[in-house]
C-alpha cells in the first residue's frame, strides 16, 4: 500500500473503498494558493491513483467556503505564484495550479465535489474537474476571473464548456457572475442538491455505491469515459474490445456472474 500522504492544510479520512479530503483553511476561505491546500490535493490524487483499494475520492471544505481559488491578496502584492516576470508567472502556473488540472483529469478514481459553500475562480474550476458535484443551500459558483482582469489559468474554460455547453460557459465566463445552487442544478452543474446537514452523507452514499463495484472495471470505465471525449468511434471501439477482453478474464467478473446467477451479494477483491 502506498504511504498515506502527510498533509498540511487538509485532512484525509479513509473509509471502506473511498476517502474524504477536507480543506481546513476556513480562515482564508480554503484558498488554493498561499496555503498548502494545492499540494495536499495533488499529493492525495497521486496517492489515490496508486492505491488500488480506493475507488472514489470526495473533496469538500471545512467552514463557509468550498474554495475561493487563488489568493487575491497575493495577486495584488505580486507575491507567491503571482510574483516575477511574465515568463516566471507562466512557469508558476504550469508547475503549480495546472498540476491540479492534469491530476484531476487523469485521476482513475471517481472524484466527487461535496460543495459546502462558495466555489469561485479556481475553486469553481476544481468542482468542474470533478466527475460529480453535490450541492446544498450554501453552494455558490462563479467563473470570476474576468472580474480581476485575468483568465482561467488552470484551464477552466476547457472543463466548463464540456459540462454545460459553450453558450452557458461563455455567459458565465464573460460576466463573472455568481450563480446559486438552484441555477447550478438547473443547468446541470450539480448532480444533486440536498440540505447542508446531509451534504456529506449524500456524497458518501454515492462513493460507497461506486466502491462496492469491481475496482478494476470501475477504473477502466472512467478511463474509457475520458478517452471517448477525444477519440473517434472506430478507434474507441478497438480500445473497448481490448479492455473488455481483459475484464472477462478477471476473478471479479466471475464473482459478479456467480452472484447474479445465485442471487447473492458479491464481494469484489480487485483481481
Amino acid at each position: 500500500m502506498p504511504a498515506i500522504p502527510s498533509l498540511t492544510d487538509a485532512t484525509l479520512t479513509l473509509k471502506s473503498g473511498y476517502a474524504i479530503l477536507r480543506f481546513e483553511r476556513d480562515d482564508v476561505r480554503n484558498a488554493l494558493t498561499g496555503t498548502g491546500i494545492l499540494d495536499d490535493l495533488c499529493a492525495t490524487l497521486e496517492w489515490a491513483n496508486a492505491e488500488n483499494s480506493i475507488s472514489c475520492l470526495i473533496i469538500t471544505g471545512a467552514g463557509k467556503a468550498f474554495s475561493s481559488g487563488g489568493n487575491v491578496k497575493e495577486m495584488q502584492e505580486r507575491t507567491g505564484m503571482f510574483g516575477g516576470s511574465p515568463s516566471e508567472i507562466a512557469q508558476n502556473y504550469r508547475r503549480g495550479i495546472q498540476r491540479m488540472s492534469k491530476l484531476m483529469h487523469s485521476s482513475e478514481v471517481v472524484t466527487i465535489a461535496a460543495v459546502n459553500g462558495a466555489a469561485v475562480g479556481a475553486g469553481f474550476d476544481l468542482c468542474s474537474m470533478s466527475d460529480l458535484r453535490i450541492g446544498c443551500e450554501h453552494t455558490r459558483f462563479g467563473e470570476t476571473f474576468i472580474n480581476l482582469g485575468i483568465i482561467p489559468g488552470d484551464g477552466g474554460a476547457w472543463f466548463l464548456q464540456r459540462l454545460v455547453g459553450y453558450q452557458r460557459a461563455a455567459e458565465m465566463s464573460f460576466s463573472g457572475r455568481i450563480i446559486d445552487a438552484q441555477e447550478a442544478k438547473e443547468i446541470g452543474l450539480l448532480l444533486d442538491l440536498v440540505s447542508s446537514e446531509t451534504l456529506l452523507e449524500k456524497a458518501e452514499s454515492y462513493a460507497a455505491l461506486y466502491a462496492s463495484k469491481p475496482p478494476q472495471a470501475l477504473r477502466a470505465t472512467k478511463r474509457l469515459m475520458k478517452l471517448a471525449q477525444r477519440q473517434e468511434l472506430e478507434d474507441f471501439l478497438d480500445v473497448c474490445a481490448d479492455v473488455q477482453s481483459q475484464c472477462h478474464h478477471t476473478q471479479d467478473h466471475q464473482r459478479a456472474l456467480d452472484a447474479f446467477l445465485n442471487k447473492t451479494t458479491p464481494e469484489f477483491k480487485g483481481d
